[in-house]
């Protein structure tokens, strides 16, 4: 039926701001804020795996330069990451390699883990906001 909820869902189970924050910032944090412990360590794993995977095949980690509009998507796409991204960037310095035999397949992990936390991100606020249990 259209317009009516589920009153077992309807209940807030936390700030979905404060959940979207924390998710952002480090994979799985806001599953851990929102005391969903398993689901959110094997997010943690999951996505900082593909990172990790991504830049051990020496794949690009994109910045924001004018004149690529798909850069820019690329770029927002892989800061979904959150702290790992901007921790890679600015204080180790990596950008990628582009003569390594592994670049592309790298360069989709780097963006598959980004994407995969900004999927997260909405499933923090969905359950913050009581919308999934």
């Amino acid at each position: 039926m259209a317009g009516k909820s589920d009153p077992a869902l309807a209940a807030k189970t936390g700030n979905p701001y404060l959940a979207a924050l924390v998710a952002w910032l480090l994979p799985g944090a806001g599953h851990f804020y929102l005391r969903r412990r398993p689901r959110a360590l094997a997010f943690m794993g999951l996505v900082l795996a593909a990172l990790a995977i991504g830049v051990q095949l020496d794949g690009r980690l994109p910045w924001v330069f004018s004149g690529s509009p798909l850069n820019v998507l690329a770029t927002l796409g892989c800061l979904g990451s959150g702290l790992p991204y901007l921790c890679l960037r600015f204080i180790f310095g990596y950008e990628g390699s582009v003569d390594a035999a592994g670049y592309e397949y790298g360069s989709a992990f780097i963006l598959t883990a980004g994407l995969m936390n900004l999927l997260l991100i909405l499933d923090s606020w969905d359950i913050a906001y009581g919308h999934k249990a």
